[in-house]
């Protein structure tokens, strides 16, 4: 049985008032009104009171459960039935949020819970969340921490689940599709000797986000705007239907000296994307 959680509950007023002060009062009212609904506040607390005692694995399953995610895995097949052998699950990241909450309800009651995300410092605030998740931020005084954290969790014998865009699909040249992938996709996966299982997501965001995403690139803005957006996407995405291609393990010999490890996990990304026109729907 799961013990007792912390209650969490999602306060803008708070955060105004710990991130800005006295100041926080100059803040229009119509202003933190707006920012509770884009992100739910009520309805998020809701949630989070009625599963409080819930964690890890049956927190996420809630959660695909709450979304109504209408999920068909394809590919079945492919997944490794060998939990004492340890690999690496690479995907693209299409939604910004419950798509990685639903492969790892997916993955996780397949390897009977034994399952890691690397994962940003705001995702680690959710309790439910936080057993399954090691926080990443390979920048600033944290940088030399944060990697140690991912080598310990590469060298582990859990199962590693990971968007190597890091930040969630965009709208390029008229097309949804990921960012670059990060090369310690493949880096840390020879490193540790982890074969690579792909994995494409489908699904899209709306309109207005992948507007305010570009905006905010082309204005160069060093503050994630867009990601303030992806509860309301999720919103957005609930009782939609989605489909999950797993490929067959890269084993990962493949990944030889002949190329760059950047240059490898952008070979990988391609392969994700390809999945679907390998399986048979």
């Amino acid at each position: 049985m799961s013990r007792k959680m912390n209650n969490v509950e999602i306060d803008i007023d708070k955060v105004l008032r710990d991130k800005m002060g006295s100041k926080a009062r100059f803040v229009p009212r119509f202003v933190t009104n707006w920012l509770k609904r884009i992100i739910h506040q009520d309805d998020m607390n809701g949630f989070f009171r009625a599963h409080k005692d819930e964690e890890g694995v049956q927190w996420l399953k809630s959660v695909v459960e709450y979304a109504d995610m209408r999920i068909t895995v394809h590919g079945l097949e492919n997944l490794p039935a060998d939990s004492d052998h340890r690999f690496t699950f690479a995907s693209n990241h299409p939604l910004g949020g419950i798509d990685g909450v639903s492969l790892g309800a997916i993955l996780g009651e397949h390897y009977d819970g034994n399952i890691r995300y690397l994962l940003n410092d705001i995702l680690m605030n959710l309790p439910g969340l936080r057993p399954l998740g090691v926080a990443v931020n390979v920048t600033g005084s944290q940088g030399r921490e944060s990697m140690l954290k991912v080598d310990e969790v590469f060298a582990s014998n859990h199962q590693l689940i990971m968007f190597p865009a890091q930040l969630c699909s965009r709208m390029i040249k008229g097309k949804v599709q990921d960012l670059p992938w990060k090369k310690a996709v493949v880096q840390k996966s020879v490193q540790h000797h982890r074969d690579i299982v792909p994995i494409f997501f489908s699904g899209q965001n709306s309109k207005r986000f992948y507007r305010i995403a570009n905006w905010s690139k082309r204005l160069g803005l060093k503050v994630n705007i867009a990601m303030l957006f992806l509860v309301d996407e999720l919103y957005r995405n609930m009782h939609k239907p989605f489909d999950v291609y797993i490929g067959k393990p890269i084993p990962w010999q493949t990944f030889t000296s002949d190329r760059s490890y950047t240059d490898w996990a952008q070979w990988l990304r391609s392969q994700v994307y390809e999945i679907p026109l390998t399986i048979d729907r």
